[in-house]
């Protein structure tokens, strides 16, 4: 069983900051890819940012220079600053953890999902 809580979520004004921390629990899981994702009403969920083992993080284009994902292995916690917020960053931010069976990708875990509104 693995549980993601995510934390950081809230209204923050058009250009300002927030910072959403995601912590896994359990084993059946990989913090090499982790990240968040996002869905905005009417719209698909899209990944933002997931975290990598021999490369540079990878990135949405439309947050590229302003959100930077992190891990912190010990704590098993994955963080996303974002900074310059826009409106259109208005989403639910989901956590997402890879699903590790017999040593392969085998699915997704997802937290709740925490709310980033941004205003005008």
């Amino acid at each position: 069983q693995v549980q993601l809580v995510e934390s950081g979520g809230g209204l923050v004004q058009a250009g300002g900051s927030l910072r959403l921390s995601c912590t896994a629990s359990g084993s059946s899981f990989s913090i090499n890819g982790m990240g968040w994702y996002r869905q905005a009403p009417g719209k698909q969920r899209e990944l933002v940012a997931t975290v990598t083992t021999g490369g540079s993080p990878n990135y949405a284009d439309s947050v590229k220079g302003r959100f930077t994902i992190s891990a912190d292995n010990a704590k098993n916690t994955v963080h996303l600053q974002m900074n310059s917020l826009k409106p259109e960053d208005t989403a639910v931010y989901y956590c997402n953890a890879p699903r590790i069976r017999f040593g392969l990708r085998a699915g997704d875990y997802w937290g709740q999902g925490t709310q980033v509104t941004v205003s005008t």
